[in-house]
């Protein structure tokens, strides 16, 4: 069974052709962390292993429609999961109130 983990050049990852320019991050829409996709990012799965992290720090996988559910089920057999938001819920709540 190939293993659903995200790719090593996720999307939190600096890739070979990365660069540090904030705009150029910015243009480039997130995708899917399961691994080999590269469709848009709709979801955001929010995570921790109680044996590596503290209750409060969540670590993200981002997933496409076709894949929330599989890396979902992934994490939560292991008891990993704590949240499953949109992308765009996620976002609005790192943005300060206008």
């Amino acid at each position: 069974m190939n293993s659903p983990e995200p790719d090593s050049a996720g999307p939190d990852r600096a890739g070979p052709d990365s660069t540090d320019s904030a705009s150029a991050r910015a243009a480039v829409a997130p995708v899917c962390s399961a691994k080999g996709c590269r469709a848009d990012a709709v979801w955001v799965l929010a995570w921790n292993n109680p044996k590596l992290h503290t209750p409060e720090r969540r670590k993200t996988w981002l997933a496409c429609d076709a894949h929330r559910e599989h890396l979902s089920s992934f994490l939560g057999v292991r008891g990993f999961l704590k949240d499953v938001v949109t992308l765009a819920e996620w976002e609005s709540r790192d943005s300060p109130p206008a």
